[in-house]
C-alpha cells in the first residue's frame, strides 16, 4: 500500500513551474535547487494554513510569509531571492490561466546594490573562441554563435531567435529585435562576420539537411538552436578552454559592453548596441573600467 498522500494542487503547481525553469529557461542545478527550496518553505507555510491550491492564496497570505523573514533574520539579497521566486511562480500561474491573478504582482523585493558583472579578458575571449572544432557542422556553428555573441553583445535569447533576414553579411549588422518589441541595428566585427559566412556556406546546410527553417542557428535536428542548448555549449567550450570563472552566455554580453567602455567608447552607444532602456544600467560597465584601469595602474605603475 502506497502511504505517501497525493500531490495537491500546490505541488503539482510548483513542480510545473520548476519544470519551466529547467526545461524552458535552462536554470543550473545549483539555482533550481535555491529555487526548489525556497518553494518548499512556501508550500509548507500555506499547508500549515490549510491552502493546497494557488488559487486560493491572496496576497495577505504572501505577506505573512515574507513576515516571517524577520524572525528569521535573512539578509536582503536573500530575501530578494525569495520574492522573486515567489513572484515567478505566482507569474508562471497567471500567464497560464492556473490561478485567476498574480496575487504578488504589487510586492517589491528590497533594492540591492548593483554587483560588478563577471567578464571575461580578452585572452580568455581569445581561448574561449579558440576551443571550438573547426572539423564539425557543430563546431564551426558553435564558433559563429559565441563570435557573433561577443561581437555584438547580443541577448542569448536575441541570439537564437536570430533569423537569416535579419543578418545582413554584406554590410555587416544584425537587425535585432529587443525587449518591448523595440528594434535595434547592431555592427558585427570582420572576425564575428567571417564566423558567420563560413557556417552558413559549411555547416547549415549540412545541419539542416532537407528541411527548411528561417532561424539562423539549427541543430542536427533541423531545429532552431535553444537557449538551453547554447547554455550548455559555452559550458563546455569553457571547460576546454580551462576557462575556470563560472560563465554562461550572458559573460560574453557583459564582456563585449566591458571591453567597449575599457576601450573609451561612448556611453550612449553602448547602450544603444546592449538595447538599454535606461543609460543607469549602462553605467555599471564604467565602474567596471575603472576598477580595471586602477589594477593596471598598481601592477605598472613605479608607485602604484
Amino acid at each position: 500500500m502506497d502511504s505517501n498522500p497525493p500531490l495537491s494542487k500546490l505541488d503539482l503547481h510548483i513542480a510545473g513551474y520548476l519544470d519551466h525553469l529547467l526545461l524552458d529557461r535552462g536554470l543550473a542545478g545549483l539555482t533550481l535547487e535555491s529555487y526548489a527550496s525556497d518553494l518548499k518553505g512556501l508550500r509548507a507555510f500555506l499547508a500549515e494554513r490549510g491552502l493546497l491550491d494557488a488559487a486560493q492564496v491572496e496576497k495577505e497570505h504572501i505577506l505573512e510569509f515574507l513576515a516571517t523573514f524577520d524572525a528569521a533574520g535573512f539578509s536582503p539579497r536573500t530575501r530578494a531571492r525569495k520574492i522573486s521566486c515567489i513572484r515567478g511562480l505566482f507569474r508562471f500561474l497567471a500567464e497560464r490561466e492556473q490561478v485567476r491573478l498574480d496575487v504578488t504582482e504589487q510586492i517589491e523585493a528590497p533594492r540591492l546594490p548593483r554587483g560588478i558583472p563577471v567578464y571575461l579578458e580578452t585572452d580568455e575571449v581569445d581561448r574561449l573562441l579558440a576551443a571550438t572544432d573547426s572539423g564539425t557542422p557543430e563546431g564551426l556553428r558553435n564558433n559563429a554563435m559565441l563570435e557573433l555573441l561577443y561581437a555584438t553583445g547580443l541577448r542569448v535569447s536575441e541570439l537564437v531567435g536570430l533569423e537569416l533576414t535579419r543578418c545582413d553579411l554584406e554590410i555587416g549588422c544584425v537587425l535585432v529585435m529587443g525587449k518591448g518589441s523595440k528594434e535595434r541595428v547592431v555592427p558585427m566585427g570582420l572576425p564575428a562576420k567571417a564566423a558567420v559566412m563560413t557556417y552558413l556556406d559549411k555547416a547549415r546546410p549540412l545541419l539542416l539537411g532537407p528541411k527548411r527553417s528561417d532561424a539562423m542557428f539549427v541543430t542536427r535536428q533541423g531545429h532552431p538552436m535553444t537557449r538551453q542548448g547554447f547554455w550548455k555549449i559555452v559550458k563546455k567550450t569553457a571547460r576546454a578552454a580551462s576557462i575556470l570563472k563560472e560563465i554562461s552566455p550572458h559573460t560574453l554580453r557583459h564582456s563585449f559592453a566591458t571591453h567597449l567602455v575599457q576601450n573609451s567608447a561612448d556611453l550612449r552607444m553602448v547602450q544603444e548596441m546592449l538595447g538599454h532602456a535606461d543609460i543607469s544600467t549602462t553605467e555599471i560597465y564604467t565602474h567596471v573600467a575603472k576598477r580595471r584601469l586602477k589594477e593596471l595602474h598598481g601592477i605598472a605603475h613605479p608607485r602604484g
